[in-house]
């Protein structure tokens, strides 16, 4: 079967500045986020200036969490290769070090709101699966974060189309059991983790209809993502590893699952019974909504003396 050229990485140009379709991608994917964590924040009372804010400030220190967690598990070819440390157009976004950069960063945002940091991670917790499965096609486009090397049967028996069966045609240096470095067809492992992500959304949004306590629905994300994580990463080829045989993402995604079981364990022993709607909620108001509240205010007349 004659095979065609991959599909090309870089979308368009700006004179001679390359715009890629992996920044594309994620940016569709943060974009789409934003624009339903704004629509649920609403049901909360909240601003819609609160998420927009939050994306300002979480994004470049997500990107910049996952490329710094990428680049020290990958030194070795960093330290030899210093100009590619910051060309994050080709792809090395480690998602848990983007997720715990973005985490710090909402903790410190919202304290410096004066917001519920639960509440605002619940809110956003299925958005963030939802961006995670759409950006799961930048590494598509980018012919990374595949598994294996099969062949094409396997890829025609999962009924996938032609274009993405052509895309998992990849050159393999290393491709192990005995076969020489050449093209084979690999697993669309970024395929698996979108699904199960897109999946991962919306039984979010389900568990929001539950009425959890309050954190309850962020570390439901916790582990939704971290138990398909720990599967799909056991297929795929590029995993940063510990050891030759221990994947990085694998032991962090226990990690996580056993910290959001903890939690939910011991935030309920506790006494933990504010509900994620809890009408009797009202959000706090500070800086310049502050300002433009206490203006709206009506002046009470002095009540006069005479009769």
């Amino acid at each position: 079967m004659e095979m065609n050229e991959p599909l090309n990485s870089i979308a368009f140009q700006i004179g001679s500045l390359p715009v890629h379709w992996y920044g594309i991608i994620l940016g569709t994917a943060v974009l789409a986020g934003l624009l339903l964590s704004i629509r649920e924040s609403k049901k909360h009372g909240m601003s819609s200036d609160v998420f927009l804010d939050l994306v300002l400030f979480g994004v470049p220190a997500g990107v910049i969490g996952g490329r710094i967690y990428y680049v020290l598990f990958e030194w070795e070819f960093y330290v030899n290769n210093p100009g590619q440390i910051f060309a994050i157009w080709n792809g090395g976004l480690a998602i848990h070090g983007a997720l715990i950069a973005a985490v710090i960063t909402a903790i410190i945002f919202c304290k410096k709101r004066n917001l519920p940091f639960w509440r605002v991670a619940d809110i956003a917790a299925p958005q963030i699966i939802l961006a995670q499965a759409i950006g799961r096609w930048g590494n598509f486009m980018n012919q990374e974060a595949h598994g294996g090397p099969v062949d094409r049967g396997f890829l025609e028996n999962l009924q996938l189309p032609e274009f993405i069966i052509n895309q998992m045609y990849i050159y393999n240096s290393n491709p192990g059991g005995g076969l020489q470095p050449g093209y084979y067809y690999h697993q669309p492992t970024f395929l698996y983790e979108s699904l199960w992500n897109l999946l991962g959304f919306f039984v979010l949004v389900g568990l929001r209809k539950l009425n959890l306590r309050l954190g309850e629905l962020f570390f439901s994300y916790v582990i939704w993502y971290s138990a398909g994580r720990f599967f799909i990463e056991g297929l795929r080829t590029d995993s940063l590893m510990l050891t030759d045989s221990l994947r990085v993402a694998q032991v962090i995604s226990l990690v996580l699952i056993g910290i959001a079981v903890t939690a939910i364990i011991v935030r309920r022993k506790k006494g933990q019974t504010e509900l994620y709607y809890n009408p009797n909620y009202v959000p706090a108001v500070s800086g310049s909504e502050q300002a433009t509240t206490q203006a709206k205010k009506p002046k009470k007349k002095k009540k006069s003396g005479k009769k």
